[in-house]
């Protein structure tokens, strides 16, 4: 299944400043960003592997920062059920004209998820995460008889647009994936 946020993360330039974060006992931590999410168990990381198949892989000055992609079985391995799935990406705010709140990021993602045959479910709204303020906007499709259910989460933080992607199967999958991130104590949310 193509993910939303990685094929807008495919397109666009960032710079090298941010840091990329690491994975330590099932946590990956992003100092940068002040943010952690705690990884499914039994769920296969691929950043490094996704980030290689994009067309600007070799030129990290032409993309954003990929942080982490996590899927509930290899995406390689077929199944009957909706492969889950957490991306997490950074761009800088340089790579979209006029972006002034997360809120703005909402309108290329509609517009890719439509063309995916996505409909949104609601409007992008603010959404509380502890001490986070963000966007979200939530995204269904059918496949088959089964339905895909994605969730985007947008903060701009650090002259970056940041954003969470959760993929499952049901709203109560999704917010079970959303629980798992956390964000440092914060004054304010930029």
């Amino acid at each position: 299944m193509l993910l939303l946020t990685a094929t807008l993360w495919a397109q666009k330039p960032a710079p090298a400043t941010a840091d990329p974060g690491r994975i330590d006992g099932g946590v990956y931590h992003n100092a940068f960003f002040g943010f952690r999410y705690k990884l499914p168990y039994g769920w296969v990381e691929r950043t490094r592997e996704i980030e290689g198949d994009s067309p600007n892989a070799t030129n990290a000055a032409v993309r954003p920062l990929l942080l982490l992609t996590v899927f509930e079985r290899p995406p390689e391995a077929s199944g009957e059920t909706v492969n889950s799935a957490v991306v997490i990406v950074a761009e800088p705010l340089s790579s979209y004209s006029g972006m002034k709140t997360a809120a703005d990021y909402f309108g290329p993602l509609t517009e890719l998820a439509t063309a995916k045959g996505f409909q949104a479910v609601e409007e992008p709204h603010a959404y509380s995460l502890g001490t986070a303020q963000l966007v979200r906007g939530d995204f269904s499709k059918s496949r088959g008889t089964k339905s895909v259910r994605q969730t985007s989460l947008v903060i701009l933080e650090k002259g970056y647009e940041l954003s969470f992607t959760f993929i499952g199967e049901n709203e109560n999958e999704i917010n079970e994936l959303i629980e798992k991130l956390s964000f440092a104590t914060r004054k304010l949310a930029h």
